[in-house]
């Protein structure tokens, strides 16, 4: 109808065919046929990098959820020895990351998806340790040997194969936004902490809409254009991103467990000392009590009447006679 509208007021004014103009027709509501086209135009969006890089993670999705410190998190309940020990990690891992992508920004793979304003999460980090350790937080931190594999593994391809930082980059940063607030919101929780302190990571001011920007972020890397290679080792890159997070978790997990042993250990090795240096006091207030007593018995023994100090002198006095006859 709007197409006839418009079709006669501009025949009027022009006087003219509409065959002159040449105008399209507007299409008609899409048949089943063309309805099945556009079903197959978003079948094959799997044909993207950020859906190829979803399917083929998919079950290392599923164990990195399922590892402990993640599922303390998942509960609720996370202590401050993992949270502390979990931002050790995040530094060493996004220094190398950052380093890497800030070295490769002009690359062709990289230049899409870098935004250093908007995602970059090493200040973010330090602000968090400084908070808990302090100003000399950097002789402080301690990671383990999974999480120095990840940040060489990082600074390896930065240097030989830069598009694959595009794997890390999308398994890391994607995964903080989209699970930020709600981390947040329970590290917070769990561990008392007010005013956003020490909760600096969770934070993206420069992203206003997670959502939209996950949009953008996924359309800039589906832009990238690889050779069947590249691509193939782009996939195989992004699981072993997953890997390399799964074997940070699980590694964290037992530094955790060690070191709340050993505070254990060293909070009861100091309650028994304390109880013994308590058990001690007893004993030698005890002790100074019965010489107290002692001394108390004999001063009234000195301060007795004095027939009974009389008595006391003859027995001595007999007691000596005694001795002298029979050594003679």
């Amino acid at each position: 109808m709007i197409c006839s509208v418009l079709t006669t007021l501009l025949t009027d004014i022009l006087g003219t065919h509409i065959n002159h103009l040449n105008l399209r027709r507007c299409p008609p509501y899409p048949d089943m046929e063309t309805d099945k086209k556009m079903q197959t135009q978003v079948e094959l969006t799997d044909s993207d990098l950020s859906e190829q890089i979803k399917a083929v993670t998919k079950d290392s999705h599923v164990r990195a959820e399922n590892t402990e410190l993640m599922l303390a998190y998942q509960r609720g309940n996370v202590s401050l020895t993992q949270y502390k020990l979990l931002l050790c990690s995040l530094y060493e891992i996004y220094q190398a990351l950052e380093e890497a992508l800030d070295n490769n920004s002009n690359h062709p793979s990289v230049a899409p998806i870098y935004f250093p304003l908007e995602l970059a999460r090493l200040e973010s980090v330090e602000r968090d340790l400084e908070h808990f350790y302090g100003q000399d937080w950097r002789e402080k931190i301690v990671v383990p040997a999974a999480t120095k594999i990840y940040a060489h593994r990082l600074r390896q391809i930065g240097k030989d194969n830069p598009e694959y930082l595009v794997a890390h980059a999308y398994t890391r940063y994607l995964g903080d936004l989209s699970g930020g607030q709600v981390l947040g919101r329970i590290t917070q929780k769990s561990l008392g902490l007010k005013g956003g302190e020490g909760l600096s990571f969770f934070s993206f001011p420069g992203v206003s809409s997670p959502n939209l920007f996950k949009q953008l972020y996924r359309s800039r890397m589906n832009s990238i254009e690889l050779e069947e290679e590249e691509r193939k080792g782009m996939l195989e890159e992004a699981v072993r991103a997953f890997e390399l997070n799964i074997q940070v978790f699980e590694d964290l997990q037992k530094m955790v467990s060690v070191t709340e042993t050993e505070s254990e250990l060293m909070h009861t090795t100091t309650r028994n000392r304390c109880t013994r240096h308590s058990s001690t006091h007893s004993k030698l207030a005890e002790g100074e009590k019965l010489t107290a007593r002692s001394l108390q018995i004999q001063t009234s023994l000195v301060n007795a009447s004095p027939l009974f100090r009389m008595v006391l002198g003859i027995c001595v006095a007999l007691a000596t006679v005694g001795m002298g006859i029979y050594a003679f």
